[in-house]
């Protein structure tokens, strides 16, 4: 009777531990099957949108900006993507402040159309993946940029441009707002970026305020200020479109 009732005992033992092991396995496979949801749900929702040439660095589109992945770590940024202009986000993984380490630059169109063209450029540490702060066109033109029309007898504007301590002086061959008495030049229109030899660039079109006429274009050269931990304007190119 005892040796019965220790079989019995050693039966329920297996069985119980049977129960357990297949409960274990249950669970794991949930627990898998929680984080491949996750991973799914992560690719659905962020779109990748542009890759560096070496594919270590990754741009994503999410719901409220932006996901960058810098060589597997990742961070999120409130970046304008209005989506698909025609243009395809750029993607550098290049050493733009002159320290010897790579920083990751993204330059986005942001709007396009007659006369019009603006992107916007994001330098990011790719140690801890922190902002680097670029100058706008707007601090520029503030600070560095002086402009004066003239209407000439014979239907031409006469420009004056101050640039950096430069002065440029030149005509444009006609009024394009007969009408209206512009003092200055207007920007806001047309602003690109772009990176050339490990610079900064940024093409800049001036126009007469209230038209699509572009009487010049400046060429802009930035350069790292490591004190201020920023990109500032070093050089200024003033071409006059000539017509």
């Amino acid at each position: 009777m005892k040796k019965k009732f220790g079989a019995i005992l050693l039966l329920s033992v297996a069985i119980l531990s049977g129960c357990s092991s297949d409960n274990i396995h249950n669970q794991d496979s949930n627990e898998v099957s929680s984080e491949q949801q996750e991973t799914l749900k992560d690719t659905i929702d962020a779109k990748l949108i542009g890759i560096s040439e070496d594919k270590k660095v990754k741009l994503y589109e999410e719901a409220n900006g932006v996901k960058l992945d810098i060589n597997g770590n990742q961070k999120e940024f409130s970046w304008n993507y209005p989506g698909d202009t025609g243009t395809e986000p750029q993607v550098f993984y290049t050493d733009v402040t002159g320290d010897g380490k790579e920083e990751t630059v993204m330059i986005i169109q942001t709007g396009r159309g007659t006369g019009l063209s603006h992107y916007e450029i994001h330098v990011v540490n790719t140690d801890d993946l922190n902002e680097i702060k670029v100058q706008s066109y707007e601090e520029i033109v503030a600070n560095h940029i002086e402009t004066h029309v003239a209407k000439k007898e014979d239907g031409t504007l006469a420009i004056t441009v101050k640039a950096n301590g430069n002065e440029y002086n030149f005509n444009y061959g006609w009024d394009p707002a007969p009408n209206q008495k512009p003092d200055r030049l207007g920007f806001g229109g047309v602003y690109t970026y772009y990176l050339e030899d490990q610079k900064i660039k940024l093409n800049l079109g001036a126009a007469v305020p209230g038209t699509a006429a572009y009487v010049c274009e400046f060429n802009i050269t930035y350069k790292y200020d490591k004190a201020k931990n920023e990109f500032v304007v070093d050089q200024i190119e003033v071409i006059p479109i000539e017509i």
